[in-house]
């Protein structure tokens, strides 16, 4: 097991460990502890995935459940916050499927037009600084946040397991009960329609 002494605020526990153990012996301050180290983090994933705060509250505490429920088979081979994290993510697709879908813009009208000899029939624009760099940067990091809500569910929901989660491609796959191939396309067309959204305010020099 990695060490994971720096992944503990101060606590009554030395190490993730002994935490653990104190969660599969059902110590009700591991429990209080364990949702006031990470709730905070746990939600602003949720957020990413629901929008809504009261239904990113909701599945945050659906997942803690889950996790005490499930935590006497929890073995260590992860960090607790990466194993957390999963449930979490989990939480939040089982949501989205049980979630009344608004009408959505389809994705095609945000994606690249070409023309009957195969080149695009507007000039790609130009930005200052690179695509991958634009979305890792710090000044535009909730503009990116903010145009992701705005591709069609289907597709943002890939782009957040792959891009912004980091989960692999199989990992996205099985989650989504989805082919490979299937994920690979969708996050190709989700990243195509971001950089669309993201276009006008690169061109004026945001």
């Amino acid at each position: 097991m990695d060490s994971t002494r720096s992944e503990l605020p101060t606590s009554a526990w030395k190490s993730e460990e002994e935490l653990i153990e104190a969660l599969q012996r059902q110590e009700d301050d591991a429990y209080e502890y364990l949702v006031r180290a990470y709730s905070g983090r746990m939600l602003v994933v949720a957020k990413r995935f629901l929008g809504q705060d009261q239904d990113a509250q909701d599945a945050v505490q659906d997942a803690f459940l889950s996790a005490f429920k499930a935590i006497e088979n929890f073995e260590g081979n992860s960090k607790l916050s990466t194993w957390l994290h999963r449930i979490v993510v989990n939480a939040c697709l089982m949501k989205l499927r049980t979630k009344k879908r608004k009408p959505e813009k389809p994705v095609e009208d945000l994606l690249p037009h070409f023309s009957a000899d195969g080149h695009r029939d507007r000039a790609e624009p130009s930005w200052a600084v690179t695509f991958d760099t634009a979305v890792q940067s710090r000044e535009t990091r909730e503009l990116v946040r903010q145009q992701i809500e705005e591709l069609p569910e289907t597709y943002r929901t890939v782009l957040l397991l792959r891009d912004i989660e980091q989960l692999s491609t199989e990992e996205t796959a099985a989650r989504l009960d989805m082919s490979i191939s299937a994920v690979k396309t969708r996050l190709h067309r989700a990243r195509q329609a971001l950089k669309t959204l993201l276009d006008p305010h690169m061109n004026s020099g945001y």
